[in-house]
């Protein structure tokens, strides 16, 4: 017989943070997150749960951990898109459809109880950070800050009778030697506008992320599940980023001083958190500083043209400019993630430039 216990101690918190590393032992592609930061990002220190109501639960059977699972009700969610609305996030389960069933009718039965409609997810925590469950491409390690479960899970959420709400796509892109003449002949008309491009300053991080913070609610404002950052997610964003950015790949293009668009490429520090397993001691800190010297793998994050000036080569100037640093920097592969399904525009720019979709990831609902 399973058994869903609401986590109430510190005790239950640890469990619930450590469940997983007992989960996917066996796992090669599996990333531990680190435990320290899993205990902040759990806490009040989240500026998430200042607007979000999240309670936490464990599936036990037999006295053994079996799965894990959140509820979120989300009140920004449910005023910007004026949906009734609730969410489930860092779902776990053994390959043991009662314990995942088990684990969704509490978070089903929570949701009912305080009014919503619907049940989305996974959402860890919204669509500003990891969302979607991995359903096609599990033949490599996730790249940093995307989903990873192993393939039953798709079975979980089909016997639940969970329904697709949205597909994510994930493409992957060999660093060629030259970008397409194309793309530099487009470019050249942007920057014949007046358009220009310069890296983020690492000495003034926080004002230009506050500058992406316009770009981004400004240019994602209409994409589905979009929320709009607020200035303490914003903070708790870039204190998380500043240590992995690479100044040279994350870039803000402005025109009259005005900033219009931003890219983001982050390298892949999984490579790193795969041989930390968790852990913040002197080993693993020796570990990461060797690792970080060894990540040829990049993520496109965040590419966004305000509304206004889409459809101008800004783009193609942000790609550009950012191409440089990626081959000063040596690195093999990038990945542009996630893209939604049905957002074509995009998705023919990857193609154009060589990507190929090689993940597949699903948000899936069900009416309560």
């Amino acid at each position: 017989m399973t058994e869903v216990i609401e986590v109430t101690s510190g005790k239950d918190l640890n469990d619930f943070i450590t469940f997983p590393l007992t989960l996917y032992s066996r796992d090669p592609f599996y990333v531990p997150p680190l435990i320290r930061e899993m205990q902040k990002h759990f806490s009040q220190k989240n500026p998430f749960s200042h607007h979000a109501h999240v309670r936490y639960f464990i599936a036990k059977k037999n006295g053994e951990i079996r799965g894990r699972v959140v509820s979120v009700i989300n009140k920004r969610h449910i005023e910007y898109h004026k949906e009734k609305t609730g969410f489930f996030g860092f779902f776990e389960s053994a390959d043991d459809y009662e314990t995942a069933s088990a684990l969704l009718d509490r978070v089903s039965d929570v949701l009912k109880r305080e009014g919503m409609d619907i049940m989305r997810g996974p959402m860890s925590f919204s669509t500003n950070e990891e969302c979607g469950l991995l359903i096609d491409g599990f033949h490599s390690h996730p790249i940093l800050m995307t989903p990873y479960n192993p393939p039953y899970y798709i079975d979980l959420m089909k016997r639940y009778r969970l329904q697709k709400a949205k597909d994510l796509y994930a493409y992957i892109l060999d660093i060629p030697d030259e970008l397409p003449q194309k793309i530099h002949r487009v470019a050249d008309i942007a920057a014949k506008t007046g358009v220009t491009v310069r890296p983020v300053n690492k000495k003034h991080f926080d004002r230009d992320m506050f500058i992406f913070k316009d770009v981004y609610n400004s240019a994602w404002e209409k994409n589905w599940g979009f929320i709009p950052l607020t200035d303490e997610e914003l903070i708790y964003l870039s204190n998380n980023l500043k240590p992995v950015v690479v100044p040279e790949l994350t870039l803000i293009a402005e025109k009259n001083a005005e900033p219009i668009g931003f890219m983001g490429i982050l390298p892949d520090f999984n490579v790193v958190l795969k041989h930390m397993k968790g852990k913040m001691n002197p080993i693993s800190i020796l570990k990461a500083f060797y690792y970080s010297k060894k990540i040829k793998d990049l993520r496109v994050l965040l590419l966004g043209i305000k509304n206004e000036y889409r459809n101008k080569g800004i783009d193609a100037l942000l790609l550009r400019e950012a191409f440089k640093g990626v081959k000063r920097g040596g690195y093999k592969r990038v990945e542009f993630s996630w893209i939604l399904e049905d957002n074509l525009p995009v998705q023919r720019l990857i193609g154009f430039v060589g990507g190929r979709l090689y993940k597949k990831y699903r948000i899936y609902e069900k009416r309560l």
